[in-house]
């Protein structure tokens, strides 16, 4: 008896141990995907003075500048008050520049400080991997945007009533994600901070300040014009100030709206799938 008990717990054992290198995830790892996301929202909230509520007062302080030097009395843009115009606008461009802060720093401060390993050898796909610091990109995105909503709600001069839903949740969301997918593309292809701080300087702050954030482009000239159609911020700050006026220099009409609103969609999967396949050569990270 003891003999075949030995023989049965042996068995059991080798069926408890796979075989090396036999993988057993073979499904999405939802766990692992949970983790890195929870890891992620911890880092940036244990600093949540830096990462949420300065930024909303940086945001809001464009408000407060901008609508004392040009917000005089009487003056309205797109039917309303220059206050009212501007701040949908400022909650958008918050969004999407905190986003690409996050996403940004994740992998790079991983290569500079030689944590990286931490991030690739847990059981985690490239896809999984990616999603994790995107999704939590896009969820400091949404704590900055809801902070720095709020603060102007209560500014005077300042009215936030939202119009369309649905524009306010898809183009936040949407432009959210397209600097989180950006900002994890250029952490993949920055060796030091000083590469991540040249991208914000020179391409994001650029094109979210000059995407009619402060302005309407029908003033602009039909050059300038054609330049702020081909810039996608455009389209994420326009269509989100849609959701709150009513009004947009997209366009007015349903078409017009429907047509910016698959344009982000399909340029965010687009961008998704070139990061997706830049972190799956493994260029600059597992070389």
């Amino acid at each position: 008896m003891t003999e075949q008990a030995n023989q049965s717990i042996a068995v059991s054992g080798a069926r408890e141990f796979p075989q090396k290198g036999e993988p057993q995830i073979t499904s999405f790892n939802r766990i692992g995907l949970w983790s890195l996301y929870i890891k992620e929202i911890r880092r940036f909230l244990k600093v949540q003075t830096q990462t949420v509520w300065a930024p909303a007062v940086t945001t809001l302080l464009f408000l407060v500048i901008f609508t004392v030097a040009l917000g005089r009395e009487g003056r309205e843009v797109l039917g309303v008050p220059f206050g009212t115009f501007v701040a949908p606008g400022l909650i958008m461009m918050g969004m999407m520049q905190n986003a690409f802060a996050n996403s940004s720093f994740s992998l790079l401060s991983g290569k500079m400080m030689g944590t990286i390993i931490d991030l690739l050898m847990p059981p985690l796909s490239n896809a999984e991997l990616m999603l994790g610091i995107v999704m939590a990109a896009i969820t400091r995105a949404v704590m900055v945007g809801g902070a720095v909503a709020a603060a102007m709600w209560l500014y005077p001069g300042v009215e936030l009533h939202v119009e369309h839903w649905w524009a306010v949740i898809w183009f936040g969301l949407m432009g959210a994600a397209m600097l989180a997918i950006f900002g994890f593309l250029s952490s993949i292809w920055a060796e030091k901070f000083d590469h991540n701080a040249a991208i914000t300087n020179f391409i994001v702050a650029p094109l979210s300040l000059l995407s009619g954030t402060f302005y309407v482009i029908s003033n602009l000239s039909p050059f300038f014009q054609a330049i702020s159609r081909a810039n996608p911020f455009f389209y994420m700050i326009s269509g989100f100030r849609y959701g709150f006026l009513g009004e947009s220099d997209i366009g007015n009409t349903d078409a017009a709206l429907l047509n910016a609103a698959v344009g982000v969609g399909v340029l965010n999967i687009v961008l998704g799938l070139i990061t997706y396949q830049v972190l799956k050569s493994g260029w600059k990270i597992k070389s």
